[in-house]
């Protein structure tokens, strides 16, 4: 990409505080941003390849949205802790094996895309996450839902096409969970705990491709209350 279109895209960054560039082959985060680091809000570089996130990312204190889907990055620099006004970070699409411990740090997230990429276990540490609405987990390489979900505040839970076998009945404590979806996944009808039926508070709980059908879920103790959340919710936007 030549020098005089990344400069007029910098110029108009400059006034706006939004930076897109977006499949252009990028092989680094483009160095010349860190002139801006006073006034961006927006940043989105996805469709590039680009390997790693440069240390001074740390300096773009008013981002607000930070998107780098399809991408080649491996991981994710402890100094992104440093962005208190970040709300939206989406990571989709790239070789991602583990978030830093920092990332609880980042009080202000509302949205956390980590679609496609290679994580193993749901990230620990995620829990001072006060505001998240969103965590997408989806396409990735997790095998079970452990214990320590139920201290996310997240409103919605997207663990579609991942190989879990195993949710934790502690997911049910999960304070605000609306919407748990794990689609596609490798769950027999005895690994549903039935506490995510009677005792949470899930309206939306996505089951289809498991290893069961879906109809037989109308014979567990509680699929009842379930439903009644469920038509609730259903009513209120209808």
């Amino acid at each position: 990409m030549g020098n005089s279109a990344l400069k007029s895209h910098l110029e108009t960054s400059q006034k706006t505080g939004v930076f897109q560039l977006t499949g252009k082959g990028l092989l680094e985060f483009p160095e010349e941003l860190q002139r801006l680091t006073s006034n961006l809000r927006t940043v989105d570089l996805s469709g590039n390849k680009i390997e790693q996130l440069p240390v001074s990312i740390g300096n773009f204190l008013q981002l607000k949205s930070l998107t780098l889907n399809c991408n080649r990055l491996t991981t994710v620099p402890s100094e992104i802790a440093k962005l208190k006004k970040l709300e939206t970070l989406s990571l989709n699409g790239n070789r991602i094996q583990q978030l830093p411990p920092t990332m609880g740090q980042l009080r202000a997230l509302r949205s956390l895309s980590l679609a496609g990429n290679q994580i193993s276990e749901v990230p620990s540490g995620l829990a001072t996450l006060r505001h998240l609405d969103l965590l997408d987990l989806s396409r990735n390489q997790i095998h079970n839902v452990p214990a320590e979900v139920s201290e996310l505040q997240a409103i919605e839970i997207n663990l579609n096409q991942n190989q879990i076998s195993m949710v934790s009945p502690e997911v049910s404590l999960c304070p605000r969970l609306k919407v748990l979806r794990l689609e596609e996944n490798c769950l027999e009808l005895s690994s549903i705990p039935l506490s995510i039926l009677t005792d949470s508070q899930v309206s939306l709980f996505s089951l289809e491709g498991n290893l069961f059908e879906v109809r037989n879920l109308r014979d567990l103790a509680g699929y009842d209350k379930y439903m009644e959340r469920f038509t609730a919710t259903k009513k209120k936007f209808t």
